[in-house]
């Protein structure tokens, strides 16, 4: 039988009954070295508002044994993940001791055999999985001090969310860590990882800063060690005093552990899936998104740890707001400073994609129960919340803004809150009403559409009603030799349906400057000409950004033709100097090229692509960005004497380069076994993996099928978009469309896993190799039952997403 999962009314009628005092948490992991055993002995002191009444406790494991105040407890009535608890007293101990042996795919435990044998184990919370380590009252509002007691082997180390008090021989073998209380927190921010980690750990600013891996990539966390330290003595400074509220203990670790897609903000302890190290020389990217990762999960400390959303209808506080913070910390306290650019090309334009499907939701919606929670884990969360934040700063002002902030996080430090806590701190330091605000940005699906010709800024709405209030401005700009320079920059407030603007005269009237709102966006006739000729005359990398925006957005809609926004791409690619938007250009020019071309343009635009990313590999910085769309490409000799001389010492280079002549149809199993030979990165065969699915041949396309989604063995995260994104090659349509459809058989099959890392899969493997019958297949699986509110969501914005690009690639 499978666990139940919470829904709202159980956790509110639960929370309205109990408070909980502590956990005492006893966790044995010595049974991990060998086998997949993970054992707890949990012991909750809570108390009953209303003694006499029952309730249950979630334990979604084999219960050994249990007792209440001293009465045993019959382990055979847990059913669905619950211990009923009956006729409780106005102060209550229960104890419960669990095992699971689950610790292999994911669901809140995993256990990791590396290549080189060692063994290391992660746990990950959110949104209800500790009920799978050990008995707790799940959910996100009966928050409590955790104290740790962990058995480990040896060699291990374990870390948790505090400093370890200490760390003895066990009489029985192994050594027993115990760990200082945590403040209050929600079950779902502890932590327990453990293995035979590397540890570096540096003091900066008072904080005491660890980080941690697998030895086996030891060599990538000494090389970035100094980058990391740096970010986050700079994002616990920021964040300070932005929030008026230092972290308030002396200890944060972060540790990169293998196969975890994402992170996960567990308190003092951030958890990462250790692909975002990336294994060759980082490019100027690669180092901005550890930064992006590191402050997003360290912004949570505050906003979803130190104050606790209720319930999981405001998950997009959590979300949104970690994103946000992320990257006003990144412009404002790190060399990243276009970081506002990097988010509008990288992630701002995939919440524009997903709020126009038919799976969009509200930033706020109802959540009847946790497992529709995750259905929201998702670009209308993160990054269109993260907009519509951006565009409260604007609407109120910093300094209110920040005014607010330090007014919650004092008012609710260790508690719960709702959204209405929030917007009442900001509104009250602003002196603006919100509440109208705050039910036209969150309620509301979708993005409104902001027009702007004959002297006025027309605003429509998708849901027909008036649109929502928006504070923005429009940039003036003419030419200057061979430049665009800004003449003036015209602040707009639209409060209605329209309000009359007076522009000074210029080449180019460019809406939404800065990109402080969240909307599509349309100036006028002889602007949209300019913006598509010659974005890369912009002044800089935000307004150049805004620029490309725009442009994809007409072709989303079927407004602008596949080859036209190539062109704007590749004009500001030709001219693009900023470390922090090259290689998010690229990848959109690539994935353009690949996915939204008509198959008659790819050839000549595919290698007028290399030919600008190999002189953009030419400017200071920039090579190795550059270098990887050569790499995907790669059009003639002279790109591949370029690329055959660098790949001689980047390995990473060289797996794209013989992905590439695999697509090919070259013969490439001599070069990849010597690639594999000398690659020192533990998952090299998965690299090895995705070349052989770039072949135009069933048998490669068959093992990298296998093992992503029938022994899903492929690592979360980048592995898995990699091999998948190697195995859907344009050009192979007849050989790719029976995988296709098998694609939707396999997905409705699929076995259960981490719900998350199902997602995930789900999105990263989706096909965008398609037909009208692939399209059909896709409607049909979404709208099956028993699917999953969250893989329906993935199902519907990817059927979406494909019918686009295959109106696209016919016009």
């Amino acid at each position: 039988m499978s666990d139940r999962s919470l829904t709202r009314a159980e956790a509110e009628g639960r929370a309205a009954l109990l408070t909980v005092d502590r956990y005492d948490l006893e966790v044995d992991l010595r049974g991990l070295l060998e086998g997949e055993r993970w054992s707890s002995v949990a012991t909750i002191s809570f108390q009953c508002h209303e003694p006499g009444a029952s309730t249950f406790v979630d334990a979604a494991g084999v219960v050994r044994r249990a007792t209440l105040n001293g009465v045993a407890l019959d382990p055979a009535e847990v059913a669905e993940g619950r211990l009923p608890l009956r006729d409780l007293a106005a102060d209550n101990v229960l104890v419960v001791a669990m095992d699971t042996d689950e610790t292999a795919d994911g669901q809140g435990i995993l256990r990791t055999v590396d290549t080189d044998g060692l063994v290391y184990v992660w746990s990950s919370f959110e949104p209800d999985e500790a009920r799978r380590a050990w008995a707790c009252f799940d959910q996100p509002d009966l928050k409590a001090p955790h104290a740790f007691t962990v058995h480990a082997p040896t060699a291990w180390t374990v870390t948790s969310c505090t400093a370890p008090d200490s760390v003895v021989d066990a009489e029985d073998g192994g050594r027993t860590w115990r760990f200082a209380d945590t403040p209050p927190l929600s079950t779902y921010v502890v932590v327990v990882n453990a293995g035979p980690f590397h540890e570096i750990r540096a003091q900066r600013d008072g904080y005491d800063l660890g980080l941690y891996s697998r030895q086996s990539i030891r060599a990538v966390l000494e090389r970035d060690a100094e980058d990391l330290f740096r970010v986050t003595a700079q994002g616990l400074a920021f964040f300070g005093e932005r929030f008026g509220s230092p972290f308030p203990q002396a200890r944060y670790d972060q540790v990169f552990v293998p196969n975890l897609g994402g992170a996960m903000e567990n308190w003092g302890c951030v958890t990462y899936g250790d692909g975002i190290l990336p294994r060759s020389e980082p490019t100027p990217d690669d180092r901005s998104w550890v930064a992006v990762f590191v402050l997003h999960e360290m912004a949570h400390m505050w906003f979803g740890d130190l104050v606790t959303m209720r319930w999981w209808d405001d998950l997009w506080l959590n979300e949104a707001f970690a994103s946000f913070a992320s990257t006003w910390a990144m412009a404002n306290a790190t060399e990243f400073t276009d970081a506002w650019a990097t988010f509008l090309i990288a992630e701002k334009l995939v919440a524009y994609d997903e709020d126009m499907s038919p799976a969009t939701h509200p930033i706020r919606s109802e959540v009847p129960d946790v497992a529709h929670a995750t259905a929201n884990f998702d670009g209308i969360t993160y990054y269109k919340g993260q907009a519509v934040l951006r565009q409260l700063v604007e609407y109120v002002g910093e300094p209110a803004f920040v005014a607010g902030l330090q007014a919650y996080f004092a008012r609710h430090a260790y508690a719960n809150t709702v959204l209405a806590d929030l917007v009442g701190a900001v509104a009250e330091a602003s002196g603006r009403d919100l509440d109208a605000w705050t039910v036209d940005w969150l309620d509301r699906t979708g993005a409104d559409t902001l027009s702007l010709g004959g002297g006025e800024l027309v605003g429509t709405a998708p849901d027909g009603g008036l649109p929502r209030p928006h504070r923005l401005d429009v940039g003036c700009f003419s030419w200057s030799g061979d430049r665009l320079e800004r003449l003036a920059r015209v602040p707009v407030e639209l409060s209605g349906d329209r309000v009359a603007v007076t522009l000074p005269q210029a080449d180019l009237h460019l809406l939404n400057d800065g990109d402080l709102t969240y909307a599509a966006v349309r100036t006028d006739p002889a602007s949209t000409r300019t913006l598509l000729a010659s974005a890369g005359a912009l002044p800089d990398a935000l307004s150049r950004a805004v620029a490309v925006g725009t442009a994809w957005d007409l072709l989303v809609r079927g407004e602008a033709a596949a080859t036209d926004v190539a062109g704007c791409l590749l004009d500001v690619l030709e001219k693009e100097d900023s470390p922090a938007v090259v290689e998010p250009f690229l990848d959109r020019a690539f994935a353009l090229v690949e996915r939204w071309l008509p198959s008659a343009a790819q050839p000549e635009v595919r290698a007028r692509l290399a030919d600008v990313a190999a002189r953009v590999a030419e400017r200071p910085g920039l090579r190795g960005s550059a270098l990887r769309t050569v790499a995907g490409a790669a059009a003639g000799d002279a790109h591949r004497a370029l690329l055959d001389a660098a790949a001689s010492d980047d390995t990473d280079l060289a797996w794209r380069l013989l992905a590439r002549r695999a697509e090919l149809g070259e013969p490439v199993d001599d070069a990849v076994a010597a690639l594999l030979d000398r690659d020192p990165d533990p998952e090299a065969r998965f690299r090895a993996l995705a070349v052989r699915a770039s072949a135009p041949a069933e048998a490669g396309k068959a093992e990298a099928w296998t093992a992503l989604l029938v022994d899903r063995e492929v690592p979360a995260g980048g592995a898995v978009r990699e091999v998948s994104s190697r195995f859907w090659r344009p050009g192979q349509q007849e050989l790719l469309l029976p995988w296709a459809h098998r694609w939707f058989d396999q997905v409705a099959a699929m076995p259960p896993g981490g719900l998350l890392s199902t997602m995930s899969l789900v999105r990263m493997t989706y096909p965008p190799i398609g037909d009208d019958a692939v399209l059909a297949r896709a409607r049909e699986a979404a709208a099956a039952d028993g699917v999953p509110a969250p893989v329906r969501s993935m199902l519907v914005m990817g059927a979406d997403r494909l019918a686009r690009m295959l109106r696209a690639r016919s016009a």
